[in-house]
């Protein structure tokens, strides 16, 4: 995910900030081409795309892996589930970086994918609805956080100001901190319902995948060491054939292509606590991607005014409206693919738009998706502690800028903390509550933010004239 920014000049001073991009010359047309705009050869274009989708692919397809397990989806749904997620998340990427006219698209080298902030309240969502509707239910909320998403978008920029870095630190922490128990619950076997939860052979095999992941990590070198995730996950699962924890057995029912079949879980369903939950979220993702646009700019040399925001939250607004018909989740940036970009200098849009291609073609051909399924529980949770625990870090960063030497602002991020990690330290806690709120408040991510927000509210804002003026102002 991306990491909040909180205005183009701070970007530009940042570690991830590079020399202004001379322009290339473009040798049919004879005129200066902006990097962000150039067309590379396959040599140099294909390599760049392939450090992009190994970056994105464990991101993409962790948001089915978890919200089918808990839902209780068999292979073959898993498997649906996984090829629905790539090919909303190719569609998704495709419109950003070539653009729909001056309506959708901010044309930058930007990944849209599945977002890994709205696993936890629509877990959330899932454990308050009744078995056949849980899906429904989650993508009714998903399809109306779409459309707040395409209502918001144009007026996103003077809301900004109630999403600083304290708020969207605090928020991201949050996410890796409450998703940890599902790495720990996979690298127990998946399963808390058989009699070998837990066996020692399943935490052999995750503690095993995660020492991998360590040490490509520690001795890999460039592109190596960019995929050590999904190198982990690999030679964790080469390491459990042998001992029988690996099942193939989706591949053989998989279809080899076959594109996603509208409302295949179900007709959506809608409530009101579900989407009210998942609009917050939406707020969240969208502060995110805005955050994600002004540091990429930076990056890319090319600034990111109101209209490209505008044009990519519209993007993020269709992918999380529409993938619910075929399968698919809330949609926002990646921040993995921000940090490829800054690594290789590679700025053109049209490696990230030939990655995103490569996506659709993965969810036309529901068999790739199946080779994911077939990965061992303890394996994905070797690799989730990592992924999830980054999400986390990646909080702790952001909270380290956000200006922790005021009293007040320790206060906001410590009752917030608090708030958010209620569901997680006592699941028990709001059982007494009415539906509605245990579905926003069960969701340590939800409660959180909205914690945050009315502190932020309170601290800076209420009463306040010279912070309201000059909130105003930058906006």
């Amino acid at each position: 995910m991306a990491q909040p920014a909180t205005g183009p000049a701070q970007a530009a001073e940042g570690p991830c900030s590079v020399p202004p991009a001379a322009p290339v010359v473009d040798p049919v047309a004879g005129q200066g081409v902006h990097p962000v705009d150039e067309k590379l050869s396959p040599s140099r274009l294909v390599p760049a795309a392939l450090q992009h989708i190994a970056a994105m692919y464990a991101g993409v397809v962790t948001p089915p892996l978890i919200i089918g397990q808990a839902v209780g989806l068999d292979a073959a749904g898993m498997t649906r589930l996984i090829a629905a997620s790539l090919l909303i998340a190719g569609l998704a990427t495709l419109l950003q970086t070539l653009g729909a006219g001056g309506f959708a698209g901010n044309r930058l080298p930007f990944v849209n994918a599945a977002s890994s902030a709205g696993i936890a309240p629509m877990l959330a969502i899932a454990e308050t609805s009744a078995p056949g509707h849980q899906l429904p239910a989650i993508y009714g909320a998903v399809m109306v956080a779409g459309v707040f998403c395409l209502t918001v978008g144009p007026f996103f920029g003077r809301l900004l100001r109630f999403f600083p870095p304290l708020v969207t630190g605090v928020v991201i922490t949050l996410i890796g901190v409450t998703l940890m128990p599902v790495p720990v619950t996979w690298a127990q076997g998946g399963d808390k319902t058989a009699a070998d939860f837990g066996a020692m052979r399943y935490l052999a095999l995750a503690a095993f995948t995660l020492v991998v992941v360590l040490l490509i990590q520690r001795f890999g070198k460039g592109f190596v060491k960019q995929v050590a995730l999904l190198l982990g996950m690999v030679i964790g699962t080469l390491a459990a054939i042998p001992f029988g924890m690996a099942d193939f057995s989706a591949l053989k029912s998989a279809p080899v292509a076959a594109l996603p079949a509208p409302f295949a879980f179900g007709a959506p369903e809608f409530q009101p606590a579900a989407i009210l939950s998942l609009c917050i979220v939406m707020l969240v993702l969208m502060t995110e991607s805005s955050a994600g646009m002004l540091a990429l700019g930076e990056i890319c040399d090319r600034r990111t005014d109101g209209r490209t925001i505008t044009r990519g939250l519209r993007t993020d607004g269709i992918a999380t409206l529409f993938g619910p018909v075929f399968g698919g989740f809330p949609t926002s940036a990646f921040a993995q693919n921000v940090g490829v970009v800054t690594l290789t200098r590679v700025r053109s849009r049209y490696v990230v738009a030939v990655a995103g291609g490569a996506l659709l073609v993965l969810g036309a051909f529901p068999v790739l998706g199946a080779v994911v399924s077939t990965v061992p529980m303890p394996v994905l949770g070797g690799a989730g502690i990592v992924l999830f625990g980054s999400i986390a870090v990646s909080g702790i960063r952001t909270l380290s800028e956000a200006g922790l030497d005021d009293s007040s602002n320790i206060i906001l991020v410590a009752v917030a903390l608090g708030a958010g990690i209620i569901p997680l330290a006592a699941p028990a806690f709001y059982t007494d509550f009415p539906a509605w709120a245990q579905t926003v408040l069960g969701s340590g991510i939800s409660a959180g933010a909205l914690v945050a927000v009315l502190l932020n509210l309170f601290f800076h804002h209420l009463g306040t004239r010279s912070h309201a003026a000059a909130a105003l102002k930058s906006s």
